[in-house]
């Protein structure tokens, strides 16, 4: 086969072609505007226009008699429906983008995507990594009385939030419960937490299942049962609420944003599990004129973490108390179970310094993340 011999360009045309594209880059670069990702449904995303670009395109000259065609301005602080360039690492809700908008079909072109302060991840079930929300302050696990709280759940987040570079806040809610022995061990819960000097709050937004119940406030009489201190926490961040279904996350929001109107089911009374309500990833603000004002990422409710794309000394950095004390292992490769010799975690237990649940938490969390996930 012959081979195609390339065409040698003119420098005239070669200096036609770096005009055209300069001229392109120019209108490209004109059209560019700040924006926030607000909601990720997939393949689209809602950004919210931030600023303005530096070309404001002129609504279409319609003469008389003709139809009015589709046009949409660009103002600050509308919410558009935009596309990502395809070469563009994947988006999460937080983001900071680059974006230009098509007001002839009222839809938008993700362009790029602004360094991030932190990302938030989780496996999917296809076990790849997927962004859950960027640029976030603190992590707000909540969990409480009912569905009983899982403390293994919240030591995943934890890690999570070690290297995601994010801030714990542990948040107990349906704090009135507590009044009822049954749930008892839950306060207990949040007291070794705040021992370990992990930052807590207890809060009581109304629940349906709590007026099953037939609770009563004991701790926190207070008519805001402990939602102002939890407003005093999280002023001017950015939070993303994570825990398991029916411990009252979008009731919280609900409470905390009462305009964003967040759908709540009650706890099943057959499972004592709650049925999953939040179905998007969705960036809801303090203020929605000024999204430097912080606001709250509502996610889907998950009742597992995975933690597979983390080592064993990856997660065991995420247990603050344990970590230090591993260097004084007899060995460098122990396991931490309980029959490892010279385990200098299991001789912290036995000395009464360390939580027996804590290393047992570890251990099972390090060999999920030493284990193949094929």
């Amino acid at each position: 086969m012959a081979l195609i011999r390339q065409r040698k360009l003119t420098n005239q045309q070669l200096r036609r072609i770096d005009k055209q594209q300069a001229q392109q880059q120019e209108s490209i670069d004109g059209s560019l505007m700040d924006g926030v990702v607000m909601a990720h449904y997939g393949k689209q995303l809602e950004v919210q226009v931030t600023s303005l670009p530096a070309i404001i395109p002129d609504p279409p000259i319609v003469a008389e008699g003709e139809p009015e065609p589709f046009w949409q301005s660009i103002d600050l602080g509308d919410i558009w429906r935009c596309h990502a360039r395809t070469n563009l690492p994947m988006i999460a809700t937080g983001d900071k983008v680059r974006w230009v908008a098509d007001p002839n079909t009222g839809f938008g072109r993700i362009e790029s995507v602004q360094p991030r302060t932190s990302l938030v991840s989780r496996p999917d079930r296809y076990h790849k990594l997927k962004p859950v929300a960027a640029n976030v302050d603190i992590l707000a696990i909540v969990f409480a009385p009912l569905p009983a709280a899982a403390p293994s759940l919240i030591d995943r987040y934890l890690v999570v939030c070690h290297h995601a570079d994010v801030k714990p806040l542990l948040v107990l809610n349906k704090a009135d419960l507590l009044s009822i022995q049954d749930y008892a061990f839950t306060r207990e819960l949040l007291t070794q937490y705040e021992d370990l000097g992990y930052e807590t709050v207890l809060t009581a937004a109304p629940c349906p299942e709590n007026i099953l119940h037939g609770a009563q406030s004991l701790e926190q009489p207070d008519a805001d049962l402990g939602l102002s201190h939890l407003q005093d926490k999280i002023k001017d961040k950015l939070v993303i609420f994570a825990g398991q279904s029916g411990v009252g996350k979008s009731t919280l929001v609900n409470a905390l944003l009462p305009e964003s109107d967040q759908s709540v089911n009650v706890i099943s009374t057959n499972s004592k599990l709650g049925q999953h309500t939040t179905t998007t990833s969705r960036l809801l603000p303090f203020n929605p004129d000024d999204l430097s004002q912080g606001g709250i990422v509502d996610t889907p409710g998950i009742r597992e973490y995975g933690i597979w794309h983390l080592t064993p000394d990856d997660i065991i950095a995420g247990f603050i108390e344990l970590y230090p004390l591993a260097a004084n292992c007899q060995f460098r490769d122990c396991k931490h179970t309980y029959n490892s010799k010279g385990c200098a975690l299991w001789e912290a237990v036995a000395d009464g310094t360390v939580m027996q649940r804590r290393v047992e938490s570890l251990v099972t969390l390090q060999a999920e993340a030493d284990t193949p996930t094929y």
